[in-house]
């Protein structure tokens, strides 16, 4: 069958599907003027999610959608904080900013969001340590772990433990850093704990430690199965280039 015919039959058929499904209508009209990428993009953002409704789906709805329109959320959180200066709109439009690497505008939205009942917020003082972190204001950003701590004695999260140790690290607190590391080893959901510690450890001239730690991540990974491996995968490259050195 000629690939023209091909590609009218599927841009029919996914027209027909938006109709049939109560799609926004302006897909028939992506998918009638672009019909390669438009049929592309409908398949990734709507069609493939609903079939399987698994986690590959959803990152690949977000990809796709990031292509399309790379600046679509940061415009709309942005629109969104234009209208209401809410603490909820500042903490999303400074996590988009984040995400998009525009770190010292995303410190003024957190700092500016730490207000009223939200002054000590835990979330908000974890996503601004992150972004100071990010710029390499570690003591600042420790600063803030330490309050987030004092001000919420029974928060317990494990990213925000990996940052402290990380920033304790960074400031050169050699001791209490590997004490941090050896602690977050223990209950960190990922390898990411294991493969700091490791190399702090190696830095240090203890390498048959630092090895057993490697082993040890590399152990629990292969004993997690593949959706564990698949999600932490850039971790776990590093911890086998490291073991074959």
């Amino acid at each position: 069958m000629p690939l023209f015919i091909v590609s009218v039959l599927i841009q029919v058929a996914f027209v027909i599907h938006v109709v049939r499904t109560g799609r926004d209508t302006k897909w028939i009209w992506i998918v009638l003027v672009l019909p390669v990428a438009g049929s592309l993009a409908y398949l990734f953002l709507e069609v493939l999610p609903d079939l399987s409704g698994s986690r590959r789906g959803r990152r690949a709805r977000r990809q796709v959608k990031k292509f399309l329109d790379p600046n679509a959320d940061v415009r709309a959180a942005a629109e969104n904080y234009a209208r209401t200066q809410s603490v909820e709109n500042s903490f999303r439009l400074a996590d988009e900013l984040m995400a998009e690497g525009k770190l010292r505008e995303a410190v003024s939205l957190y700092e500016q969001s730490l207000q009223g009942v939200h002054r000590y917020d835990p979330h908000i003082l974890q996503r601004l340590a992150s972004a100071q972190f990010a710029l390499g204001r570690y003591r600042e950003a420790r600063g803030t772990l330490d309050e987030l701590a004092e001000h919420n004695p029974d928060h317990r999260d494990a990213e925000s433990h990996l940052l402290y140790a990380r920033a304790t690290e960074k400031l050169g607190d050699v001791s209490a850093a590997l004490h941090e590391y050896e602690a977050l080893v223990g209950y960190y959901p990922g390898p990411d704990a294991g493969f700091h510690y490791a190399m702090l450890l190696g830095a240090e001239g203890r390498g048959e430690e630092a090895r057993s730690v490697l082993e040890g991540v590399r152990e629990h990974a292969r004993l997690s199965g593949r959706h564990y491996q698949s999600v932490h995968q850039d971790v776990l490259r590093e911890v086998e280039r490291e073991l074959i050195r």
